[in-house]
């Protein structure tokens, strides 16, 4: 198995898969353009075990209390997944399955496979985290980051969430549900539905972000790009939705990506 880059082709749409740097999506270009901010940073990044921030890196594992690195002082942000190898399963001309071992700090021995499909008018994301040991809690989500510009004027999102997730000073939820304020935006909303986003770049492009989860975190409080999280819960749902991953139950989630010109 190797990490090296993959490229994806369908139509005139081109993905670029990076096992080696957290087996992120470096880049998505439709007709040369390109949607994801780039560097090393950016692209889409797999949340992976789990989303967003743990307050002060510490969640309850059965009766243990686990503390994670502070990488976002006072608090742990985004998984582990995003700094690690990926190593690539296998490849086609238009999809890729890449996985990564979770090892310490995580507590836990696990594995993560994620699926990249591309079509010439979508990408469908799909990770699931498997045990063969013990149980333990777990999310997923991902993090693009989309341009907020694409030579045009600027983009402009759409949805209608169900409830805003109200953000405290730590900017962790409070545990109160509150109706949806205008941006911007770095919050979390319920979509119990499903989450359904749209992103309009006038003239150009629109995107819909869709899944089956019913969480999504969006940022759009930076000049240069907007991100579209769906994740499997909150930030901070280790401790307060856990999601169980067991040997006989791994947890799966999915996230389309589905694109027409305008």
């Amino acid at each position: 198995m190797s990490n090296e880059d993959i490229t994806l082709t369908a139509g005139d749409a081109e993905v670029t898969v990076l096992p080696g740097d957290g087996g992120r999506i470096g880049g998505l270009r439709i007709g040369g353009q390109e949607l994801l901010r780039q560097g090393e940073r950016f692209g889409c990044f797999p949340m992976v075990p789990w989303c967003g921030r743990i307050r002060q890196g510490r969640f309850l594992d059965g009766a243990t209390v686990r503390q994670m690195p502070l990488n976002a002082p006072p608090h742990a942000i985004h998984g582990t997944a995003r700094d690690g190898v990926w190593h690539t399963a296998r490849t086609s001309g238009t999809e890729a399955v890449i996985t990564h071992d979770l090892v310490a700090p995580w507590p836990h021995p696990g594995r993560v496979t994620q699926l990249v499909a591309l079509a010439e008018d979508s990408l469908t994301l799909t990770m699931s985290v498997e045990t063969y040991d013990d149980s333990f809690p777990a999310q997923i989500g991902w993090h693009p980051w989309f341009n907020r510009n694409l030579g045009g004027t600027d983009v402009q999102l759409d949805f209608k969430p169900a409830w805003q997730e109200e953000r405290g000073p730590d900017h962790l939820p409070t545990g109160n549900r509150i109706d949806p304020r205008p941006g911007p935006w770095d919050d979390c909303f319920g979509m119990p539905g499903g989450v359904d986003v749209t992103l309009t770049w006038p003239g150009r492009l629109e995107l819909k972000v869709t899944s089956r989860e019913e969480w999504v975190v969006v940022y759009d409080e930076q000049a240069e790009a907007v991100c579209v999280e769906p994740q499997t819960g909150p930030p901070n749902g280790l401790n307060t939705l856990p999601r169980l991953v067991t040997p006989l139950e791994p947890l799966e989630a999915s996230a389309t990506w589905s694109w027409r010109r305008l």
